[in-house]
């Protein structure tokens, strides 16, 4: 990342930048009953890590296990330092925060969706929690190339325990993060994150 864009990135880090989910409209969060971390760490082994790609902006997601195939918009920071989220539609799409690493480069790579949409119902990432360890995370990028991820942990925590550090934090190969609400309903919206955790696993030029 150039100096200015980590810069953005910390201050969003450090600003606990939580995803804004909409607090009406259709389904309650499907959250693991009684999770907070709900499987293991990676156990990749770096001898045998992908090589890293060169920053092309992501266009697509796919996750297979979940039924998610969705453009991908690019946020960046809102004027109160948050980071903007995908704006309430009936097509849900999305967002990918512009001052994370794109997909393929080291780094933690920050994609972010709505679990529902206010009165258009469900949101792109309704079922994020239902991914387990050993899923599979596509994404194409704008250059044509693409790179696949692999879920290493899923994680429902507060708002309030957010894990910033484990989030934004720097890491020493290309990684993915995906963020929506869930847990409980409250009069503005879910009382918890979902969080996956992925790491590259294959890449194509």
């Amino acid at each position: 990342m150039t100096h200015l864009s980590r810069r953005a990135f910390v201050t969003a880090a450090l600003a606990s930048l939580l995803v804004s989910c909409a607090g009406h409209g259709g389904g309650a969060s499907a959250t693991r009953p009684g999770g907070t971390h709900v499987s293991a760490r990676s156990s990749a082994d770096p001898a045998n890590a992908p090589s890293t790609l060169g920053r092309s902006v992501p266009a697509r997601l796919r996750i297979p296990e979940i039924g998610v195939d969705t453009p991908v918009m690019r946020l960046g920071l809102a004027q109160d330092g948050s980071v903007q989220v995908p704006p309430i539609t009936a097509h849900d799409r999305a967002g990918w925060y512009q001052h994370s690493p794109t997909p393929g480069q080291t780094g933690p790579s920050v994609i972010l969706g709505h679990v529902t949409v206010g009165a258009y119902g469900d949101g792109v990432f309704r079922h994020l929690d239902r991914l387990r360890r050993g899923d599979g995370i596509t994404v194409r990028l704008e250059n044509g190339g693409s790179a696949e991820f692999t879920v290493t942990s899923v994680r429902t925590v507060a708002k309030a325990d957010f894990p910033t550090k484990a989030v934004y934090g720097d890491v020493d190969r290309p990684e993915l993060r995906l963020i929506t609400c869930g847990g409980p309903r409250t009069g503005d919206g879910y009382l918890d994150n979902v969080i996956v955790f992925a790491a590259l696993s294959t890449t194509h030029h």
